[in-house]
């Protein structure tokens, strides 16, 4: 069964497509813990995917050690971004985690998924999927704003970020995210070293 080839997955098996669903749900649960301490918070809201990528890195490079496959990635980023929308998040958070996904996969794919230094920059690609509903806040207060306000969000949360978010601020999240996301992919990568040895992964 473990070795039964899923319809359409390009050689996934059964396992492979478990093993990627129960790694995005953790993937997803650390994603929270990482920004729960932020969004909540319209003044330091603009962080959460600090917050995010600091904790997510060792899930997902395990994740792709064990399926290193193309579209595991892609997968990982469109589920991760249809409960985003599902939850009433901004249009640009889904977008962003499938496209930055699909980045992600490609580059990690450049080395077949067995390069370390590789799998961090993948990660750190995709980590920046959750900073395009800021970066749309910059571009496009107004449109950000009506789609959040359909969506349930309090004026008087979208006033406070107003006030609270120099211009500078976009820089601050991009360098900050990716940061965040090499730390936990190095630290990951020292924590996982035993598991990435016998998946075959170099530096």
């Amino acid at each position: 069964m473990a070795n039964q080839s899923y319809p359409g997955s390009k050689g996934f098996s059964v396992k492979d497509l478990v093993t990627i669903g129960i790694f995005t749900a953790l993937l997803f649960v650390f994603t929270l813990i990482g920004g729960l301490p932020f969004a909540p918070n319209p003044v330091i809201t603009f962080y959460m995917p600090v917050g995010s990528a600091l904790l997510c890195g060792p899930v997902f490079l395990l994740m792709v050690a064990k399926v290193p496959k193309r579209w595991s990635v892609t997968i990982m980023g469109i589920v991760i971004g249809i409960i985003w929308f599902a939850t009433g998040m901004h249009w640009a958070l889904s977008l962003g985690c499938v496209l930055m996904a699909l980045a992600a996969d490609f580059v990690a794919g450049i080395r077949r998924y067995k390069s370390k230094i590789v799998n961090i920059l993948s990660y750190m690609l995709f980590s920046l999927g959750a900073t395009w509903t800021y970066l749309v806040f910059f571009i496009d207060p107004a449109g950000w704003e009506s789609a959040m306000l359909k969506n349930g969000t309090e004026q008087a949360y979208i006033d406070t970020m107003a006030v609270s978010a120099p211009a500078w601020l976009p820089a601050v999240i991009l360098t900050g995210t990716l940061a965040a996301a090499a730390f936990s992919g190095f630290v990951g990568g020292r924590l996982l070293k035993k598991q990435f040895e016998k998946a075959g992964i170099t530096s």
